[in-house]
């Protein structure tokens, strides 16, 4: 699922501190959004690491946050049938909005590539995060990795004027 990243830029007001979101290539920036999602997943949750590492990542579309001083800090991907995964944020910034500035930015992505839903396995401790970015819980909750999730799915508006660019910046 490649795709050229527009040149255009738009800087959002703050709801954090010191964090840029932009999108990331595969394999290009591999290194820098495996050092998240395995620090994450695989040091501090437990997930083994060939399930982390699925093979699934060259078809997808990718989104990096950094540190102002261009560190990796969280990560994210959109697959080309809509689902949105690997989630993550190293433990010392969450709680700073990074989480949800990747969300939109992955709805964003979704919604320029034409899609009108798209889905996510929540881990059931975070299923309150993304119904407040507006998805609800689906089926039943399923174990992946030893870790109870959830499936939740929202609508997206592509008619909507679009809010965001490539990049959203936050200082």
């Amino acid at each position: 699922m490649q795709r050229k990243p527009s040149h255009s830029s738009t800087q959002r007001p703050a709801e954090s501190t010191g964090f840029r979101v932009a999108e990331a290539l595969w394999p290009r920036d591999a290194q820098a959004l495996r050092s998240v999602r395995e620090t994450v997943f695989v040091e501090e949750q437990g997930v083994p690491l060939d399930l982390e590492r699925d093979g699934v990542d060259i078809a997808c579309l990718h989104l990096l946050a950094t540190s102002n001083n261009g560190h990796p800090v969280g990560a994210a991907r959109l697959a080309p049938d809509g689902h949105i995964g690997r989630m993550a944020v190293l433990p010392p910034w969450r709680g700073r909005g990074i989480g949800k500035a990747l969300l939109k930015a992955a709805m964003e992505l979704a919604k320029q590539m034409g899609m009108d839903k798209v889905e996510l396995n929540a881990q059931c401790h975070a299923t309150a995060f993304y119904r407040q970015a507006g998805f609800q819980e689906t089926g039943e909750v399923f174990m992946d990795a030893g870790i109870p999730h959830i499936r939740m799915v929202t609508r997206i508006d592509v008619h909507a004027p679009e809010t965001q660019a490539e990049h959203y910046t936050y200082t």
